[in-house]
C-alpha cells in the first residue's frame, strides 16, 4: 500500500470535480491565492472552523496539498477518500512521529502540506485557539515557506460571506520555531479580522 506522501492519482482524479462542485455550491471568495508559491516546499496553515475548511485551500491552487487530518477520518466510511487524496493521518492523543515524518518527506520533495495549527476545530468562544508548535518546527526543519490563511463566513448554499484570505509567505530563517509560530498566529488572526471587517461592510 502506498504511503500518504506518495499518493497522487486519486487527487488528480477527484480534484477537478470537487473544485467545480464546491465553487458552485458555496460560491466562496478566495483572496490572495497568488501568494501560494507555485513550486517548492510550502506549509499552508490557518484557522479551523468546519470539516470542509481544507477544501478552500485545495481549490485555491493547482498544487497537490497533502492535508494532515485526524486519524479518525481514516476509520469511517469515507476513509477511502482521505487515503486517495493523499491526506496524512494524525493521532492527536500522542506525539505522532509517523505523521511528522510523512509531512517532512513531502516537503523535502518540494511538495505542499496543509495544516490547521489549532489542532482541532474551534468550537469555543475564543477567537482563535493556541497554535501547536509543530507547524513552524516542520517548516523550519525543511526550509519550507509558511503561507498563513484566515477563514471567515458561513458554509451555506451560495454563501455571501464564506471567504479565505492568504497572507504573504515567509520562512522561519533567523527565528526560533516558537517565534515563527507566534508570527504565524498573528498573521492568521489579522487575516481573520480583515475578513470579519469586510463582512460588516457587506451588511451595511
Amino acid at each position: 500500500m502506498k504511503k500518504p506522501e506518495d499518493r497522487e492519482l486519486g487527487y488528480k482524479l477527484f480534484m477537478p470535480l470537487m473544485r467545480a462542485v464546491f465553487k458552485l455550491y458555496y460560491k466562496p471568495r478566495i483572496i490572495g491565492a497568488e501568494k501560494i508559491p507555485k513550486e517548492g516546499a510550502v506549509v499552508i496553515a490557518g484557522n479551523h472552523k468546519h470539516i470542509m475548511d481544507q477544501c478552500l485551500t485545495i481549490i485555491a491552487t493547482k498544487r497537490m496539498i497533502h492535508y494532515m487530518a485526524k486519524k479518525e477520518y481514516f476509520e469511517g466510511k469515507f476513509a477511502w477518500f482521505f487515503r486517495a487524496m493523499g491526506c496524512i493521518p494524525v493521532d492527536r492523543t500522542t506525539t505522532d512521529t509517523q505523521s511528522v515524518r510523512s509531512a517532512m518527506k513531502v516537503l523535502k520533495k518540494d511538495g505542499a502540506i496543509g495544516i490547521f495549527p489549532e489542532g482541532t476545530r474551534n468550537r469555543t468562544d475564543a477567537f482563535l485557539l493556541e497554535f501547536k508548535p509543530g507547524t513552524s518546527a516542520i517548516a523550519k526543519k525543511t526550509d519550507a515557506y509558511i503561507v498563513p490563511f484566515g477563514l471567515t463566513g458561513e458554509y451555506k448554499f451560495r454563501s455571501k460571506t464564506l471567504a479565505v484570505r492568504y497572507g504573504e509567505p515567509f520562512k522561519a530563517d533567523g527565528m526560533t520555531a516558537e517565534q515563527a509560530n507566534e508570527k504565524l498566529y498573528k498573521e492568521v488572526e489579522r487575516l481573520m479580522r480583515e475578513g470579519l471587517a469586510e463582512e460588516e461592510k457587506m451588511k451595511k
